[in-house]
């Protein structure tokens, strides 16, 4: 079974045990966090939400936040002595999905 969920403005597809990472959330390492935004749950019988199913939710635990690589931003113009550089560290929040209830 399987689900899609949203969250962070993003969608992601979900199983049981899966490891993601999605946009920090404000919740602690070890604790619950439901999605109650599901798309989407593709198994033996499938539902598609309008926008979203009803009564169906989506439990992980929250496993560690962190912040990805750094990436540059460089702003440059020719000619006009301009040039900038900033660096940039996205926060992430790594989930463990444990149950898809339908």
């Amino acid at each position: 079974m399987y689900a899609i969920i949203e969250t962070g403005g993003k969608q992601f597809k979900v199983e049981e045990g899966q490891a993601i990472y999605v946009e920090k959330l404000a919740a602690g390492e070890n604790e619950s966090v439901t999605f109650d935004k599901v798309l989407f749950v593709g198994g033996d019988d499938a539902k598609v939400g309008a926008p979203f199913v009803e009564g169906a939710t989506v439990t992980a635990k929250v496993e560690k936040h962190g912040r990805q690589k750094k990436i540059s931003v460089i702003k440059f113009k020719p000619k006009k002595n301009y040039h900038r550089k900033q660096g940039h560290r996205q926060p992430y929040t790594k989930l463990v999905i444990e149950k898809i209830n339908a």
